[in-house]
């Protein structure tokens, strides 16, 4: 009976002390040693991938989408459509992104796609304006006729064809934070006559933030829609 007691007690504290092992080694010295490596290896990537503007504020993360929407008229409507700023360059359409320092009016995140079909609403195989409404034919439809109409200035006119799939389509977690160079090209004019820029000047803005394919072989080219708008920032006040 004693030996018995005292094997227990020994199981007992040998588990005690792998369990105070364990906790220092797993729980206190490799967070440490991870966290550190990050820092001071990766530092702007281990805190999150902060954009700040002139002033140093953080302005938000280069890894989300944010939008740039008009404030609503009446905050507590949530039936009243929500109109774009098109003072600002426009992300991939999304039920919602996060907000940033030049537009705080839309604090809510929400993830995730339609997930509806490729060919959701079309009509013979095809998406036209008979597809029925709130089908995603029929959203597609109606995002690249405010594209059109939004882009169009009354020296520069969009044509339906040069609207770019990123312009009418969420990304498949809705809150993607770049667009493809031509979806910026498209919209450099409306900007530039919303804030009284030099055309040419935007065109530079736009092609100094245009990141090429991943190690030239990876992925597409693209434009992080949050850098590009806190340089116009920047450059509208200048």
């Amino acid at each position: 009976m004693n030996t018995s007691v005292g094997n227990t007690v020994r199981l007992i504290g040998a588990g005690l002390r792998a369990l105070l092992v364990l906790t220092v080694v797993c729980g206190v010295l490799y967070p440490l040693a991870v966290t550190g490596i990050a820092q001071a290896a990766f530092n702007e990537k281990a805190n999150g991938s902060e954009i700040k503007d002139q002033s140093g504020q953080v302005v938000g993360s280069s890894l989300i989408g944010q939008s740039y929407n008009l404030p609503k008229k009446n905050p507590d409507d949530a039936e009243e459509a929500v109109k774009p700023d098109l003072k600002w360059f426009q992300p991939r359409p999304s039920n919602g992104l996060g907000s940033n320092s030049v537009n705080t009016q839309y604090a809510l995140i929400l993830s995730g796609a339609t997930n509806r079909s490729a060919d959701n609403g079309a009509v013979n195989g095809k998406c036209g304006k008979a597809a029925e409404e709130g089908t995603l034919c029929a959203l597609v439809i109606s995002a690249k006729d405010a594209v059109v109409a939004d882009n169009s200035t009354a020296g520069y006119k969009v044509k339906p064809e040069d609207v770019p799939a990123d312009a009418v389509t969420s990304s498949g977690s809705g809150l993607d934070p770049e667009i493809s160079p031509e979806y910026a090209r498209l919209q450099i004019h409306r900007v530039a006559e919303r804030n009284k820029l030099d055309v040419k000047r935007v065109e530079r803005l736009v092609a100094e933030h245009t990141t090429g394919r991943t190690l030239g072989f990876m992925g597409e080219p693209r434009v992080n829609v949050l850098e590009l708008n806190t340089a116009l920032k920047a450059l509208s006040k200048t």
